[in-house]
């Protein structure tokens, strides 16, 4: 049986007051599509389909979309490796869609460059939620945040969503800025994975913690942090993450 959209008993919503969300669905399953599609659509997002993994890869690279959904299991080319290719030459959120709910898929999937996972069946109102937190992400408004935040040689620009180390332009996706700026902003202080998820998201919404771990992973990698001794992020066993200002030992 073909994964379903659950979507038992939707309940009416305000339109979002952001300016028209458009995003890619790239999924061969045709019912499906056209399900999340119509949800989407009742609730101010455009859509517009791919039906294979090259039409995917080509529509997220030549298009103007604010959020990219990606099943895995696509015909032409898997979507672990359209999400590899995007994320090549572009920062678009992408969302893994897939009947795969295994941890280490997910975390491959994140590992690849995904920001965020969501596994069939899943529910039409937490996708659209998981949409505009994406898109909030993405635009900068993921809270009230709205001041440039300064430890050491790293500079935040929320407005802009810029990054820069010692002068050097950081390349970050938006979950990764978000992140970053929650813990810089308390730098010094401890944070948990819980905490962290919940600031990075702008909401306590459903994660689970390997995720923060393959995402801290990766802003090690871009902060030229060394993973086995890091000295900006470090990790407090048991308890969860901490940006340590200037970097000393």
């Amino acid at each position: 049986m073909r994964p379903r959209l659950c979507d038992h008993a939707d309940v009416k919503t305000e339109p979002p007051s952001d300016p028209r969300i458009l995003v890619l669905l790239v999924e061969d399953d045709e019912r499906l599509a056209a399900l999340t599609r119509e949800y989407l659509e009742r609730h101010g997002v455009a859509v517009s389909l791919a039906r294979d993994g090259p039409a995917g890869l080509k529509a997220a690279l030549g298009g103007k979309h604010d959020v990219v959904l990606l099943d895995v299991m696509l015909p032409g080319l898997d979507g672990l490796a359209v999400c590899q290719r995007i994320r090549e030459r572009s920062d678009v959120p992408i969302i893994m869609i897939t009947a795969r709910g295994e941890e280490a898929d997910r975390v491959l999937g994140l590992e690849i460059g995904a920001d965020d996972y969501v596994p069939k069946p899943y529910s039409a109102r937490e996708l659209l939620a998981r949409i505009r937190a994406a898109v909030r992400r993405a635009r900068g408004r993921s809270g009230p945040r709205s001041r440039t935040v300064s430890v050491g040689e790293l500079v935040l620009d929320p407005g802009a969503r810029a990054a820069r180390l010692a002068g050097r332009n950081l390349d970050l996706t938006g979950y990764e800025f978000s992140l970053l700026y929650a813990l810089a902003e308390r730098a010094g202080r401890v944070l948990s994975r819980d905490r962290l998820m919940e600031l990075a998201r702008g909401s306590a919404e459903e994660s689970f913690d390997r995720s923060i771990d393959v995402h801290i992973s990766r802003l090690r990698l871009k902060l030229g942090d060394d993973s086995r001794r890091p000295r900006l992020i470090r990790t407090v066993r048991g308890v969860g993450y901490q940006y340590a200002g200037d970097g000393e030992a």
